[in-house]
């Protein structure tokens, strides 16, 4: 089991009771084991030592669900809604039953249940493919989302559209950066990744056996369900 994945499968649930001591516990393992991770996801357990836990939830909710910056759906980061996001879904959700693990309201490809998957999973072979070559360009794609003048953009947009309060307390940009930052510093170093990845373009071999055979990493990118 690596628990590193599952600590920080914590930190991408919705905040609940306890989400600052999961925060502190994680910011340990890191330090402990990952130190440029750590340093990396320093700044994000000193935003969520200050605040309050609704606080904490609002920052969750614009970055993850309200008119989001990201998504947490690991098949749809990559595919849209191309019909290969439906067959990634349905073999994660194969993957996930055989680990008889419970992925509630979520789906089973939401990044907390991809690293619970990583962590448990024996099968070496299918957890280097789900790692290489969707959960790495997955967690790159999402970062790329929260660049400075992505992040301008959309803020103008929404701003325009009086449909939405800006976090625009946050100073130096919206603290899950860093924690998605510190997850891809961990996943490099355990995957010996060097960002040699297959291109978004290509269908890599690997990937047949999580979505079918037919997944391509081309994606459009659309507004979400």
């Amino acid at each position: 089991m690596k628990e590193q994945y599952l600590t920080l499968a914590e930190i991408f649930k919705y905040p609940k009771k306890g989400y600052v001591e999961n925060v502190k516990k994680c910011s340990a393992f890191l330090n402990r084991y990952y130190p440029e991770a750590g340093s990396s996801f320093k700044r994000f357990l000193s935003y969520v030592e200050g605040k309050d836990l609704f606080e904490i939830e609002e920052v969750f909710g614009f970055t993850f669900h309200i008119q989001a910056i990201c998504y947490l759906d690991i098949g749809y980061v990559l595919f849209g809604e191309d019909y290969s996001r439906g067959e990634f879904l349905v073999n994660m959700k194969n993957e996930q039953l055989k680990l008889k693990h419970d992925c509630g309201e979520e789906l089973a490809d939401n990044l907390p249940h991809v690293l619970h998957l990583i962590a448990v999973s024996e099968d070496k072979t299918f957890v280097d493919e789900l790692v290489q070559i969707a959960l790495i360009p997955a967690v790159e794609k999402m970062l790329e989302e929260f660049e400075t003048g992505r992040m301008a953009l959309k803020n103008k947009v929404m701003k325009k559209k009086q449909k939405a309060i800006i976090m625009e307390n946050i100073s130096d940009g919206n603290i899950y950066q860093n924690a998605l930052q510190a997850l891809l510093m961990v996943l490099k170093t355990d995957f010996n990744n060097d960002s040699e990845i297959p291109a978004y373009s290509a269908t890599p071999v690997g990937l047949a056996n999580l979505c079918g055979g037919g997944c391509s990493f081309t994606t459009t990118k659309t507004t979400k369900k």
